[in-house]
C-alpha cells in the first residue's frame, strides 16, 4: 500500500515512486515470459498484432521495441494487473471503482532503444475527468544511461500542453518544454512509478550496453468516461475492463474543455506517430 506521503507526492508532483514493489521472483518470472513471447521473432517476420520491432536493424534482427497489451494476452501479466497489492495502491490514488485501460511493455534494447519524446498520456485519449494514471514497473535497473523515465513535476495541475501542428495531433509536445525542470526517475529493477496521466514525461534512447525493460499498466476511475473521437476511441477501449468496485452509471465531468486529437496518419503506436511527426517537421531525434 502507498503511504500517505507517497499519495501526497503523487497529488503534488504528478508521480510517486515505490522502490522494491516487485520481488526478485516476480521480475524473473516476467522476464522469462518476455523471452518466451519474443523468441524467434524478427523485423521481417513477427506478429504485428502482438509486438513492434526496433526499425533500425537488419531484416533478421530480433530486437523487439514493444509488446502490445501483455496484460490482456498473457495470463502472467493479466493476473498481475488484477492483483490485490497493485489495485490497493491504485485505489489510494483514484478511488474504489477502477477500470483497467491498457498495457504495454517497452523494451529499450541496448544501444538501440528508441527515444520517447515529451508527451502527456491524456492527450491521446480524452476522458471526462483527469482521474487516470499509469503504473510503470522497471524490470531492469534504470538510470539516465539506459533511458530512464523523466517527468516534469507539478505540470499535471496545469492545462494540457500543445501536441499539434497545423491542427493535427503529433503524439508529442510541440511547444518548448521546460526541460530544466525535469526529474530523472532512476530506480532498481522492481521499482514502481505511479504517474498521473497529465504529467509531461519522456525517456531518452538507451545508449548503454544494458536493457531497460518497463511494464506499463494504465487505470482510470470508473466514472472517467472516454470522449468519443472516432476509431481511435474504439481501439483504445478494446481491452478495458472493470477490475475493482462497481461500474458507474454516470460520467463525472470536471473539465470545461479539452483538446481533441485529430489524426493525420494511422499509426500502430506512440513510437510510429512520433517518428512520422519528426519526418514531416525535420525535428531532431533524441
Amino acid at each position: 500500500m502507498l503511504t500517505p506521503q507517497q499519495a501526497d507526492q503523487y497529488r503534488r508532483d504528478g508521480f510517486t515512486v515505490y522502490p522494491g514493489f516487485l520481488s526478485g521472483k516476480d521480475i524473473e518470472a516476467f522476464l522469462g515470459a518476455v523471452e518466451s513471447i519474443s523468441k524467434e521473432n524478427t523485423l521481417a517476420r513477427h506478429d504485428k498484432t502482438r509486438m513492434e520491432m526496433e526499425p533500425d536493424q537488419p531484416p533478421n534482427g530480433t530486437r523487439v521495441r514493444r509488446l502490445y497489451e501483455p496484460c490482456t494476452h498473457y495470463p502472467i501479466f493479466r493476473s498481475f494487473a488484477e492483483s490485490t497489492d497493485l489495485l490497493d495502491c491504485v485505489e489510494r490514488l483514484l478511488g474504489p471503482n477502477l477500470v483497467f485501460h491498457y498495457s504495454k511493455l517497452n523494451m529499450k534494447p541496448p544501444a538501440i532503444g528508441s527515444v520517447v519524446e515529451w508527451h502527456q498520456d491524456l492527450a491521446y485519449y480524452p476522458l471526462s475527468n483527469h482521474d487516470s494514471l499509469a503504473v510503470l514497473l522497471y524490470l531492469d535497473d534504470a538510470d539516465r544511461d539506459n533511458g530512464c523515465l523523466q517527468i516534469i513535476p507539478g505540470r499535471h495541475l496545469e492545462r494540457l500542453m500543445e501536441h499539434t501542428i497545423d491542427g493535427f495531433f503529433q503524439g508529442r509536445i510541440t511547444v518548448p518544454v521546460p526541460e530544466s525542470e525535469a526529474v530523472p526517475v532512476e530506480g532498481l529493477a522492481g521499482t514502481a512509478i505511479f504517474m498521473h496521466a497529465m504529467a509531461p514525461h519522456s525517456s531518452a534512447p538507451n545508449r548503454s550496453a544494458r536493457s531497460r525493460r518497463t511494464l506499463i499498466l494504465s487505470y482510470r476511475a470508473a466514472d472517467a468516461y472516454p470522449i468519443y473521437v472516432g476509431e481511435e476511441t474504439v481501439a483504445a477501449e478494446a481491452n478495458t475492463r472493470l477490475v475493482r468496485g462497481s461500474a458507474q452509471p454516470e460520467a463525472r465531468f470536471t473539465l470545461t474543455s479539452f483538446p481533441i486529437p485529430k489524426h493525420r496518419w494511422k499509426t500502430a503506436s506512440l513510437y510510429e506517430l512520433q517518428e512520422r511527426s519528426r519526418e514531416q517537421t525535420g525535428a531532431h531525434k533524441g
